[in-house]
């Protein structure tokens, strides 16, 4: 029995650096997610400029909760 459990021991890898793997690709959906919010904001000032300003802070709270997506797969990567 208990040369099984060593076996079981030595054969158990850790893979180093996967965390930031992970966090490339974590970040892939809010990299796209800013570029189109940023993107259509854009759009959006040049069809109706007078909206500009109410345009310009939803824009930054969109960017700021897909930011937040980012952070957590950050931290993610530490903790898993």
């Amino acid at each position: 029995m208990n040369d099984i459990l060593l076996l079981a021991q030595e054969t158990t890898t850790t893979f180093k650096g996967l965390g930031a793997v992970g966090y490339g690709l974590a970040a892939i959906g809010p990299g796209i997610g800013v570029g189109m919010v940023a993107g259509k904001t854009a759009e959006s000032m040049a069809r109706q400029p007078e909206m500009a300003g109410q345009l310009r802070t939803t824009m930054f709270l969109g960017i700021a909760f897909a930011e937040a997506l980012a952070l957590i797969g950050f931290v993610a990567g530490f903790i898993l």
